[in-house]
């Protein structure tokens, strides 16, 4: 498939495609796309920045156009869910980009902002409805909203939305869709508990795939430093520091972590931005802006609020802690070496997170070269750490994984191996992974930022400027 013309898509779209500048489909396009326009339900597997907004939004806009409607009171001809209101804006702005030329009407349903405007958008009814789970709750349980008329239903980062605690909520609002529907399913990777309920929602659809499950960008260039936890916070500014880093997106498992880096950041003369579920929505769009605009070219996230980070020439993406779910690993990186472009992905690694690591590498089937920076590395290390999966709906709060067995320390290895791959120091190990790998370069210094002159809130900081002209931490006008 060499151009958009040929999948045979309404003129008036392919007018609004030609003016932004897309003439030819991506592969996940080109392979779901007829597929949808013959209408049938399509399972689509792909990593972000691959192109799947438009893999499902131009086929429902051609059924749309081909087949004019009149929507009910409080109802939507296509709903599109989405597990975070900023991927929720992102999707429907696609949409509203691939419409342009046509008369349809597009809305969003997301928590954080009033429930008024929402409800005078429903009223009149809505051709495409993109909207997070439990907001759309929300106005199903008051009768503003209503689904027993919707034609198409479109589950984007499915395993994301699943994987974050949204499965009981996606079913409630499953059941009352019609059986009588399109269904197109996408996510970027494919846990065995998630294509059970893909099996359960769709009715014999083709399945869509344009890389393996659960692999990694090939522009990623990927590595991990091994550290001790207290050493994180000198590390994480000695990298951003570094020649060649740009627009960076830094990783934090909890939203509390994710205002403790940003803190520490600015204390080291370096400022930054916070996103996650605790912030305002006008602080997540002001963090988002900032952050395309390149005013902030740092932003701190944690997994769910990053689902809608869709930025060009993000150079690096660091992780200050592991994830639990190694799949999300596959979801972070994939936030830099968008559209062709390289990328670096660097992980910050204390010893206990070494069994993470160990996830992630069976479960990508990747090596991830990993450099020894520990002040002691005579200290034996915990390498066989296997963290269980979350149970979701089971165990505490937030389905937190339980504990295992404390396993077994291998023996303490002699300091003389500085910034070697410690893996490969075990002869057993080295056995078995087929000898060392190349040792990554370490952080690379820079020039520093100056000390910042105040704290406090995001309105009200003074945020530190950067020395030595218009560099990596220089503001905009």
């Amino acid at each position: 498939m060499t151009s958009f013309a040929e999948l045979g898509l309404h003129p008036r779209i392919l007018a609004a495609l030609e003016e932004a500048g897309y003439t030819t489909p991506t592969p996940i396009q080109a392979q779901a796309i007829p597929q949808a326009l013959a209408g049938r339900d399509v399972l689509g597997i792909a990593q972000t920045g691959t192109g799947k907004t438009a893999a499902f939004a131009l086929p429902i806009l051609h059924r749309l156009a081909s087949n004019p409607g009149r929507v009910a009171r409080g109802g939507c001809r296509v709903l599109v869910l989405s597990p975070t209101r900023e991927l929720a804006s992102q999707i429907a702005d696609s949409f509203k980009a691939y419409a342009k030329h046509l008369p349809l009407s597009i809305a969003t349903v997301f928590g954080g902002v009033g429930h008024a405007p929402q409800q005078r958008a429903l009223a009149r009814g809505v051709d495409v409805l993109v909207a997070t789970p439990g907001r759309l709750i929300d106005h199903l349980q008051t009768r503003h909203a209503r689904l027993d008329m919707t034609e198409v239903l479109v589950l984007d980062e499915a395993d994301q939305m699943l994987d974050r605690g949204f499965l009981p909520a996606a079913r409630q609002i499953v059941r009352q869709v019609p059986k009588q529907r399109l269904t197109l399913f996408f996510s970027a990777t494919m846990p065995a508990d998630i294509a059970s309920l893909a099996a359960e929602m769709l009715n014999d659809p083709a399945r869509v795939e344009v890389t393996p499950v659960a692999t990694t960008a090939e522009r990623v260039n990927q590595r991990a430093i091994l550290l001790e936890g207290g050493r994180k916070r000198a590390a994480l500014a000695d990298i951003l520091r570094g020649e060649g880093v740009g627009r960076t997106l830094v990783f934090a498992r909890t939203k509390h972590g994710a205002d403790k880096i940003v803190k520490a950041l600015e204390q080291d003369g370096l400022f930054a931005n916070a996103i996650h579920g605790n912030k305002g929505q006008s602080q997540r769009e002001r963090a988002l802006a900032e952050f395309k605009s390149g005013r902030a070219p740092i932003l701190v996230a944690t997994d769910i609020a990053a689902r809608g980070i869709d930025v060009p020439e993000v150079t690096h993406v660091i992780q200050h802690e592991l994830p639990e779910v190694p799949e999300t690993y596959v979801h972070r990186i994939g936030r830099t070496a968008r559209a062709g472009a390289s990328g670096e992905a660097i992980a910050l690694v204390a010893p206990d997170e070494l069994g993470l690591l160990r996830a992630i590498e069976r479960t990508t089937r990747q090596r991830i070269p990993l450099e020894d920076m520990r002040a002691d590395r005579s200290a034996p290390l915990n390498d066989r750490a296997t963290p269980q999966r979350p149970q979701r709906g089971r165990g505490g709060p937030g389905g937190q994984p339980q504990r295992q067995k404390e396993p077994r320390h291998h023996e303490p290895r002699p300091a003389d191996h500085r910034g070697a791959d410690p893996r490969a120091q075990h002869p057993r190990q080295q056995e078995q992974r087929g000898g060392q790998h190349a040792k990554p370069q370490g952080p690379r210094g820079g020039h520093h930022a100056p000390a910042p002159q105040g704290r406090g809130g995001d309105q009200g900081r003074k945020r530190p400027q950067a020395g030595g002209g218009r560099g990596f931490l220089a503001r905009g006008p």
